[in-house]
């Protein structure tokens, strides 16, 4: 896998099938599917009170779940290119418009957070960047919050030189 900034596109290029298939899990890892971890994770309270966070769940988290809402369907929208026949996946390149930047960092760091949720991960855990091989879901699911990490660093690196 290749990635690199083209002008105003950001590019993942030489995708074999199973990196692939983890950028197309991105939107599906970002709903909690009524985990009340995931949920608490994705909506942490403001407060300890019970008026201030009555106030914003009634104010403050619809307009949240808007935000991650569109963020997560332009995410999906780009991800279309990557629809297909799996065995041409080596040739294909993902074209990220730059201006979607926000809306990536967004869901990646949504499905970074369900996904640590729904594993219980430990912190320990989480700050294991060597752990090899991918022998459980467990581990993949490790793995691939690492790869969505990666992802993550990419662009930033990429919002600051621009």
């Amino acid at each position: 896998m290749e990635i690199c900034r083209e002008g105003e596109t950001l590019q993942i290029s030489d995708l074999d099938p199973f990196l692939a298939e983890l950028l197309r899990q991105i939107p599906v890892s970002t709903n909690p599917e009524g985990k009340p971890e995931a949920e608490a994770r994705l909506f942490t309270q403001p407060s300890t009170k019970k008026e201030i966070c009555a106030e914003w769940i009634s104010y403050v988290e619809p307009e949240l779940r808007r935000l991650f809402r569109s963020a997560t369907e332009t995410v999906a929208a780009d991800l279309a290119q990557l629809n297909g026949n799996e065995k041409s996946l080596r040739n294909r390149t993902l074209r990220i418009p730059f201006e979607h930047a926000d809306a990536w960092l967004n869901t990646l760091n949504q499905a970074r957070l369900v996904i640590a949720a729904k594993n219980k991960f430990t912190d320990e855990e989480l700050s294991d960047h060597d752990r090899s091989p991918i022998g459980s879901r467990r581990d993949l699911s490790l793995f691939q919050i690492n790869f969505y990490g990666f992802l993550q660093e990419f662009i930033l690196r990429e919002i600051l030189s621009g």
